[in-house]
């Protein structure tokens, strides 16, 4: 991907996260388009392209892409409605710079935005209900309770090492003023020790908080960054996407995921071990998932999360800086915007924008997505993209 280093994302935007905001999708979307155009100085008419994910609020509407095109006043020449959940922004950067090279487009605005605590029109159950909504499962939340649980059978999951990963991120968010204000309060691991569990075991703590907001970033080619000027640029110069790994098999391992391909795929093209990875923005609806993949994409070997996850300071300033906004599960997750929230931090770090929290080091970020549910393997989608100074 992007073997050229071609194109480069020169521009974020970001809304704060905000829990019931009755502001829709629309409203945040326009919000973040003209933050990005304030901090590139690029005209929206010399925005050719959109890629734009779906909400939970807003596509029971079949023509989305469309009004939202629409709505910013756009005219694309390439457009495209990104339908994988938590992976739709990082597959919107791969996506977005095959059009480019394709020469559809010269400059995409990749977007999310979703008030999916406002407003809710989804059907996120399977293809048949019964099979995939038992009684008593109750969506992501029952779903990776038994991930949670097949996992222990498995492996030692330490409890300490999950409430490490809760702490670290609320300190990351204390320090992020786009964090959802209902999740600015200190945490302590005996906070999340006590808290109740929700699908044992499962802790309240240990998911996200479904908010509202919006996130997107602008890719163009070197071309119009040195005929604009434009000092600040990230090159996106690995991805890897792959969904329903093992999907042809009935009795497959629900805890092993597509980062087991992904992951040492998009590292390979890269030429990066996982000991040259600068910082680490695992997509996180659930603290399960960021120790699943730190195991399949290398960092350490399977069943040993928790021992990586106590023995490594995840901090901001650390030896592999987590989430460093917060992640969704500290900052919220804004509805299917939730995948873009920790791709914008690892551009904002990159940049050398992201104040009391800036890490040192920032010549690579790994940034991952996770798309739908547990589907009775373990959940659809996975991807990596790796980012470059």
């Amino acid at each position: 991907m992007n073997e050229s280093r071609n194109v480069a994302i020169v521009g974020y935007g970001e809304t704060k996260i905000t829990l019931r905001g009755g502001r829709s999708a629309y409203e945040l979307a326009a919000d973040v388009f003209d933050e990005i155009l304030r901090q590139t100085g690029f005209d929206r008419s010399e925005i050719d392209g959109l890629a734009v994910a779906e909400t939970i609020s807003e596509t029971a509407n079949p023509f989305w892409p469309a009004y939202m095109a629409d709505m910013l006043g756009l005219t694309p020449t390439w457009l495209e409605c990104l339908a994988l959940g938590g992976v739709s922004s990082v597959g919107g950067v791969a996506r977005a710079i095959a059009a480019i090279e394709a020469g559809f487009c010269s400059t995409v605005l990749v977007l999310s935005a979703d008030s999916q605590s406002s407003k809710n029109q989804s059907e996120q159950g399977g293809q048949r209900h019964e099979f995939q909504y038992p009684i008593g499962l109750k969506g992501p939340v029952g779903a990776f309770g038994l991930l949670t649980r097949r996992y222990q059978h498995l492996h030692q999951l330490d409890p300490l090492a999950l409430a490490k990963l809760a702490v670290t991120q609320r300190k990351h968010a204390l320090l992020n003023p786009n964090a959802c204000d209902k999740l600015q309060v200190p945490l302590s691991e005996q906070d999340y020790l006590a808290s109740r569990f929700v699908s044992d075991p499962v802790r309240i703590l240990d998911s996200v908080m479904v908010c509202d907001g919006a996130n997107g970033i602008l890719l163009t080619t070197k071309k119009n960054i040195r005929s604009k000027g434009i000092a600040k640029f990230v090159v996106p110069t690995a991805y890897a996407e792959i969904t329903n790994f093992e999907a042809f098999n009935p009795a497959a391992e629900i805890t092993e995921t597509g980062f087991k391909v992904a992951g040492p795929k998009a590292l390979a093209s890269a030429r990066l071990k996982t000991r040259d990875v600068c910082m680490f923005h695992p997509y996180d609806d659930f603290l399960i998932a960021i120790l699943l993949q730190m195991e399949q994409i290398g960092f350490c070997s399977d069943g040993e999360g928790s021992r990586f996850i106590k023995e490594t300071n995840l901090s901001f300033d650390g030896d592999l800086p987590l989430n460093t906004g917060g992640g969704q599960i500290s900052a919220g997750q804004p509805g299917l915007a939730g995948g873009g929230l920790n791709l914008v931090e690892a551009i904002r770090q990159m940049f050398g924008e992201a104040g009391s929290r800036q890490v040192g080091k920032t010549r690579n970020a790994v940034v991952t997505g996770i798309g739908v549910i547990p589907i009775g393997r373990n959940w659809s989608s996975s991807a990596v993209l790796v980012l470059e100074q």
